[in-house]
């Protein structure tokens, strides 16, 4: 059923534990999402659900928020070379052309990593799907050097975005 696209009423049949069985990894490492998202069942539509997953990181304390940022991966980083992304970022990584970088191209990904890590103290976040990696590198080069608040405003707007972007992958609209 992981692998299955769902309707809506398959997914408000579900009991709690297989709802977070089965959209546990929605969000990067934060089962904690989906437990909070299915206490607003049922859902009337799939964007109902979206919005249950989003209200649920968007209402998370701080430290929350900081952790779910933090256990997402680098884009084409260490984890990636080591098959150590989850299932659902080694899709999107590849669908962005991540996994097929030249050597240059991994060099500089690393460089704007190890750097952005560094300055925001949480990895460079972006939702990939349809994204190449020049826009990618440009988003990159772009966002290195805003402000501490804003960008970790951004690195959670695109947490949700990827979000919306993996349930519509898994329930039917």
């Amino acid at each position: 059923m992981t692998g299955a696209v769902l309707s809506i009423d398959d997914v408000n049949a579900l009991t709690t534990a297989r709802f977070t069985q089965v959209f546990g990894g929605i969000a990067e490492h934060a089962p904690w999402v989906a437990e909070r998202a299915a206490g607003s069942r049922p859902f009337a539509t799939r964007s109902a659900m979206v919005d249950a997953f989003q209200r649920a990181i968007a209402s998370a304390g701080e430290t929350e928020q900081t952790a779910l940022l933090r256990a997402h991966p680098d884009l084409a980083g260490r984890a990636a070379l080591a098959g150590e992304l989850t299932a659902e970022s080694t899709r999107e990584q590849a669908g962005a052309g991540l996994d097929t970088l030249t050597a240059d191209e991994f060099a500089r990904f690393t460089a704007l990593n190890d750097a952005y890590r560094a300055r925001f103290g949480i990895p460079f976040i972006l939702a990939v799907k349809g994204a190449t990696k020049h826009h990618i590198l440009a988003s990159f080069e772009s966002r290195i050097g805003g402000a501490l608040v804003e960008e970790r405003m951004t690195a959670l707007a695109q947490v949700l975005r990827i979000v919306r972007f993996r349930l519509e992958e898994k329930v039917a609209g």
